[in-house]
């Protein structure tokens, strides 16, 4: 099926085809059809199925006739969140570049007065959030009796947000002789009571069952500490072959706190959440969508119906406290057929939540484990010290210095369970590890020693402790400079093979049965 086949006029074909689409997905081709005979509908479909080209290509064509007045709007969208309402407006910008239609953007976040401006010229197309709607609404600044059709779109989201009554008072407003559509991913009780009171005699579309997740997407579930939270996800954003990401926290100021943390380690992030002012936002997102960042922190703002391309990786720092939310967040990879991987972090105090996904989803959210990860992991027999110090030539080790830097205390901290004396690898690697020899010898410091000079110290001293400091400056120095280096090397993926490092902690929790 093409969308010549669903009674599209040609001038819309024309737009769509230099968008370069041609094939409808599943909500389009049944729901075009129905909008174009003037059927009041409701569709269901998981995120990242085209919902929105299914009501913006036929209205395109049903408005294309008439003539509009000031004031009153001759057709309106209601969505949640300025995001999702400028996204949309993108869609007809694009979708109706041959027809001679007008659109307003009613939104807040940004001045009334362009706003009002555009109302007094008329409007073919409305596109608003139900805040400032009511806000124009009730300073007398818009009339709803001539709206022809009404859209409702992410009703479920409405209904987290509160602005059920709102959407009664707006419906309210409008004549009853109208075309009305309701779109949802998930279909809770509060909105089916809402359909039936405004919809008549609707057209049901399920294309997915509500609160299913897409099959291009692999998800898992992250058994995780809180305090480990961070290094584990900055270890997946270096090993997981990661493109671009989208990472979800249910605070906006773990958003703040979080996204600061990843530049300092060098990744390239931005955030979006409440606080941020509208014009801050898009410039956010348009660095997103341009690659000027690959990472986007972001509370649940842009969980819903933004669509951007090429999201490889979602996570969920926090595991959602409403489960619908999962499932609108995870939608924001594996869009328009390609694949991406979900991680959600899971702790102990989460158990209750990631239940109640579960049972939303009606399927167990597969546990990471070793056999996902997309890097080789390091052996621990493979990492005793003077193996481990033959393994690369002095001119790859100094390439690598940064995975040689890491792995080596790890190393050291082992060895010390299995030698009680001065091991001889590290005498052996004492003019490039001086940090580990320190390392091992300063845990011992209460134990007789056959190595002379520390005999000669006096043991627990003052003096002793004196010495120590010169030893752990420039430790703490190599490790910040690895740290520093590692920078550099963390924008790209690492290919599968190439990891060498110590297998993480994480992998180990909570996977053994």
């Amino acid at each position: 099926m093409t969308f010549a086949d669903l009674g599209l006029s040609p001038e819309l074909l024309k737009a769509v085809e230099e968008a370069g689409y041609t094939e409808p997905t599943a909500i389009q081709a049944e729901s075009i059809p129905a909008v174009l005979m003037m059927k009041d509908l409701i569709g269901i479909a998981q995120t990242g199925t085209g919902k929105t080209a299914s009501f913006v290509l036929p209205m395109i064509d049903v408005m294309a006739s008439g003539r509009r007045r000031a004031l009153m709007p001759r057709s309106l969208i209601l969505e949640p969140t300025r995001e999702l309402a400028a996204q949309v407006a993108e869609n007809f910008e694009k979708y109706g570049a041959n027809h001679d239609l007008k659109m307003a953007l009613l939104i807040g976040g940004v001045q009334m007065g362009d706003q009002v401006k555009a109302l007094n010229e008329g409007v073919d197309v409305l596109i608003a959030t139900p805040g400032r709607l009511m806000d124009l609404f009730e300073r007398g600044k818009i009339l709803l009796n001539g709206c022809e059709l009404l859209v409702i779109d992410e009703a479920d989201r409405m209904l987290d947000m509160g602005f059920i009554p709102d959407i009664e008072f707006i419906c309210s407003k409008l004549p009853e002789t109208r075309q009305t559509m309701l779109f949802s991913a998930t279909m809770p009780a509060p909105i089916e009571k809402l359909a039936k009171t405004f919809l008549s005699n609707p057209k049901r579309i399920e294309t997915a069952r509500a609160a299913t997740t897409n099959k291009d997407i692999t998800a898992f579930k992250v058994n995780v500490e809180q305090r480990a939270k961070l290094s584990t996800l900055q270890w997946i954003l270096r090993n997981d072959h990661v493109e671009t990401a989208i990472v979800f926290s249910n605070k906006k100021t773990m958003v703040r706190e979080l996204n600061k943390k990843l530049q300092s380690d060098g990744f390239r992030s931005g955030e979006i959440h409440g606080d941020i002012d509208q014009a801050t936002r898009q410039k956010e997102l348009e660095r997103f969508k341009s690659g000027d960042i690959n990472i986007l922190v972001a509370s649940d703002v842009a969980a819903r119906g933004l669509d951007i391309k090429g999201v490889s990786h979602v996570f969920n720092y926090d595991t959602p406290w409403h489960p619908d939310d999962y499932v609108h967040r995870i939608g924001r990879t594996g869009r328009a057929g390609a694949k991406g991987r979900a991680f959600t972090f899971v702790t102990k105090a989460d158990a209750e939540a990631i239940d109640n996904v579960e049972k939303l989803t009606g399927s167990k959210i597969k546990v990471f484990g070793k056999d996902d990860v997309r890097v080789e992991l390091a052996e621990p027999a493979a990492k005793s010290g003077a193996k481990s110090g033959g393994r690369k030539s002095e001119e790859d080790a100094k390439e690598a210095g940064e995975e040689s830097r890491d792995e080596k205390p790890r190393r050291s901290r082992s060895r010390k369970r299995d030698d009680d004396g001065a091991n001889a690898a590290p005498r052996e690697r004492k003019p490039r590890r001086a940090r580990d020899q320190s390392r091992e010898d300063k845990p011992r410091e209460d134990k007789p020693r056959e190595d002379k000079p520390r005999e000669e110290r006096a043991p627990r001293s003052e003096e002793n402790r004196s010495d120590d400091k010169p030893e752990r400056k420039p430790r703490s120095e190599g490790r910040s400079n690895s740290r520093n280096r590692g920078r550099d090397q963390d924008d790209t993926p690492v290919p599968a093979g190439e990891w060498n490092g110590p297998k993480p902690g994480f992998l180990d929790m909570g996977f053994k049965e």
